[in-house]
């Protein structure tokens, strides 16, 4: 204990630390995802979606690590069987680990991927060395080369729908496909303020001259990974959490005197991580769609 009051008490230390958040580089959530990287420890697959369960009605303590993996493999392969021109190339934009790229690649597509992420490139590059990886923001992509297919897998939502539909256009190739996969808002009162309201994707189809021509609500296929996320919160993660505060009140009840402020802020932000994978908010709140959009020939 007198150590810690030391480490408090010290004013090189407190200036050492003062001097470590200035310098520290803003959180950018596109660029460096705490929670992606958590997922990402925890599954194998190298895909950091929810999955695609045919089966809806699993519940989540009879679902396995290796259940969701399947899944998030099963959600791929959805996608790729509406990709209509195996011949030209690919782009996967935002694509995490390189799960679905590197799927792409097994099926010889000829798949470029980006992510604005340079872990996330450095990963990929190690694991799939012929692999192009374009390291940095959609917006900022500048390429002569027309694509067959562009996939937003989840990603769409880090993107300004305006520059989304005028940046997709005028890089797809004529007949080309965009395929979109995210989760939209349909309340505007929603804790959690993560994808874009549905409704305003929808106009933004007709405002930029796009059609639907493959559109499913797949929200259903998503629960179950919710449920799982749901569960070990609320039976694990929750309960070790009140335990170390608890452990802390009385053994060292001067700190936990401290840093109340810091746990009641830590409790309210895993709140509203809690929000986004909350079964019951999610489906009240928000839809899981899979979207297959052309451009309208003029």
């Amino acid at each position: 204990m007198k150590k810690v009051i030391k480490t408090f008490l010290n004013p090189i230390k407190l200036w050492k630390a003062y001097r470590y958040h200035k310098n520290s580089p803003k959180y950018d959530k596109s660029k460096s995802d705490t929670e992606l990287l958590l997922y990402s420890k925890i599954l194998n697959s190298d895909m950091l979606h929810f999955g695609y369960f045919d089966d809806i009605n699993k519940e989540a303590d009879t679902i396995s690590i290796r259940d969701i993996e399947q899944a998030q493999i099963r959600y791929s392969e959805v996608m790729i069987e509406q990709i209509n021109n195996s011949e030209a190339p690919v782009l996967d934009v935002g694509c995490g680990m390189g799960g679905l790229s590197g799927l792409m690649l097994k099926k010889g597509l000829n798949v470029q991927a980006l992510t604005p992420n340079v872990n996330q490139k450095r990963y990929i590059n190690g694991k799939h060395p012929n692999l192009v990886v374009h390291n940095m923001k959609f917006e900022a992509l500048q390429s002569n080369e027309k694509f067959g297919t562009i996939i937003n897998s989840e990603s769409l939502q880090y993107i300004n729908l305006d520059t989304a539909f005028e940046k997709v256009g005028g890089m797809l190739l004529p007949n080309g496909r965009w395929l979109i996969t995210d989760f939209f808002r349909i309340k505007d009162d929603t804790v959690n303020k993560s994808g874009h309201r549905l409704e305003d994707f929808l106009k933004s189809i007709e405002k930029h001259n796009w059609k639907i021509v493959h559109e499913q609500d797949i929200t259903l296929n998503s629960l179950p990974t919710l449920k799982v996320v749901n569960m070990y919160y609320t039976r694990f993660l929750e309960p070790l959490a009140l335990f170390a505060a608890e452990k802390v009140k009385f053994k060292q009840p001067w700190l936990y005197y401290l840093t109340q402020d810091f746990q009641g802020d830590i409790a309210k932000k895993a709140q509203k991580e809690l929000a986004s994978v909350d079964p019951v908010k999610f489906v009240t709140e928000k839809k899981y769609m899979f979207y297959v959009l052309e451009k309208n020939e003029l």
